[in-house]
């Protein structure tokens, strides 16, 4: 089984951010002024194609909102996590039942042992780095 890494290479990440469509953002908010928010805005108007997992939502941005990761019937090339660090695990798990590319965690955001569950699994782990400051930097 292929193993996956702890990415920290800025090649590397450019090269996952120029492969992917679509992102599922774990904690996506309705508020506008939410980070959350203004990142999946930049990730649409990007090209990407952002699926919410927000509970008790319908529609985040245009997009059909989903409970859990487990209720998307799409593939997903990142799993993108703006939730505290306390939920990680949790969601690690459900992501290894969907098998994404990469898991990231937004800045701030690290969980070292669901990085190396998921690393385990084949996943590509990213950590503690905005995925809208690491695009708009490496593509600059």
């Amino acid at each position: 089984m292929k193993s996956g890494r702890m990415i920290t290479d800025d090649v590397i990440i450019k090269d996952i951010l120029d492969s992917a469509k679509t992102i599922a953002i774990l904690g996506l908010s309705t508020k506008t002024e939410r980070d959350s928010n203004k990142v999946a805005r930049y990730l649409q108007q990007q090209g990407y194609r952002v699926l919410p997992v927000r509970p008790g939502q319908d529609e985040i941005l245009g997009e059909k909102a989903y409970a859990s990761l487990d209720d998307i019937d799409t593939p997903v090339d990142i799993v993108n996590v703006f939730r505290n660090p306390k939920y990680v695990m949790s969601h690690a798990y459900e992501a290894i039942q969907h098998k994404p590319k990469v898991f990231w965690m937004q800045l701030d955001i690290k969980h070292q042992e669901a990085a190396e569950i998921l690393a385990a699994e084949g996943i590509d782990v990213v950590m503690d780095k905005c995925i809208k400051v690491e695009h708009a930097r490496l593509f600059k």
